[in-house]
């Protein structure tokens, strides 16, 4: 990435974020962790109580891109195929024809991802690795861009199928949009005759300019110090004697992912370790599994990585 291209990443990134919270007020890092997880060609799993903002910020994220935006609200009594699409026989044609579910689109709000059943999670999780849709033996993409915004409720569990660790795993961020400050809730109670924050939101970069951004992303100089540093922090919430379970490669590899993202959107061509320590949380915390002493003792993942990092030395200089 030359130095112009940094500039106008950075120019770009900051104008989505700006249109993007004209629609989620008051939560710019929230959002900048959302759009960094879209460039980087991940997932996003936000764990929020009900009318924080979820939907908005899905809605607004699509219409940011032009892109096209869909909702699936998932129940006990989903299906695998209301998620990604059934092929019925078409009797005039004389043949079958694909229709596809909600699941093609470029922005996917699953609300309550844990309410549906394991099968009709797994299908819907098997869509986010692979970008396609298998059916009868016929694949069929879902297209570029492609980012599910996964949600989960954690105050009401009656009812709800816990996500295994590893289709957790499968989520590049983590995190939570959160109630409004106090000045933002001022702001949104004065448009309150204005259902749809996100109705007048226009275009500020087209799909294809997505993916030209993911690619100039992925081509950040990340220096083998800084991979060190990655290497030994996942390393060491594996040895850490509160963890069960703890990073994963695929977590490494998420860590080194969005921390050139989040370089690109600050104007560098290179990461520094201020970077890694930022999303550290937001990427990693959710893949880390306590032992039961732990978990029992009121000790959260957060904790545990925040310590890791406070006894984790960054590096002083290149390798």
């Amino acid at each position: 990435m030359t130095p112009e291209q940094s500039a106008w990443y950075a120019e770009t990134f900051d104008a989505l974020v700006h249109n993007v919270g004209q629609a989620v007020l008051g939560k710019d890092h929230a959002v900048r962790l959302a759009l960094t997880c879209m460039l980087a060609e991940g997932h996003l799993l936000l764990e929020d109580a009900p009318g924080t903002g979820k939907t908005s910020l899905a809605k607004a994220i699509a219409a940011t891109v032009q892109g096209t935006h869909s909702r699936i609200q998932f129940t006990p009594d989903l299906l695998p195929s209301d998620v990604t699409g059934v092929t019925i026989y078409d009797q005039g044609a004389r043949h079958f024809e694909f229709h596809p579910g909600p699941v093609f689109a470029s922005v996917v709000l699953a609300d309550e991802i844990n309410r549906a059943s394991p099968k009709t999670q797994s299908a819907l999780l098997e869509v986010m690795e692979e970008s396609k849709v298998t059916v009868d033996k016929v694949s069929h993409p879902v297209g570029r861009p492609f980012m599910v915004i996964a949600t989960q409720n954690p105050v009401e569990q009656a009812g709800t199928y816990r996500l295994p660790e590893a289709q957790l795993d499968r989520f590049l961020i983590k995190t939570s949009i959160g109630y409004p400050d106090h000045d933002a809730m001022i702001e949104i109670l004065a448009g309150s005759a204005e259902r749809d924050r996100t109705a007048h939101l226009t275009p500020r970069i087209t799909t294809e300019a997505v993916g030209e951004m993911a690619q100039l992303g992925a081509s950040v100089h990340i220096d083998t110090a800084v991979l060190d540093y990655i290497a030994r922090l996942t390393e060491q919430t594996r040895a850490d004697a509160q963890t069960a379970l703890g990073v994963s490669v695929r977590g490494a590899l998420a860590l080194v992912r969005t921390a050139k993202v989040w370089a690109a959107s600050q104007g560098r061509t290179y990461v520094i370790p201020d970077d890694v320590k930022l999303l550290a949380e937001p990427v990693l915390a959710h893949r880390i599994m306590l032992d039961t002493e732990a978990e029992f003792a009121g000790v959260t993942p957060q904790q545990v990585l925040r310590r890791i990092l406070d006894e984790t030395a960054p590096p002083a200089t290149r390798v």
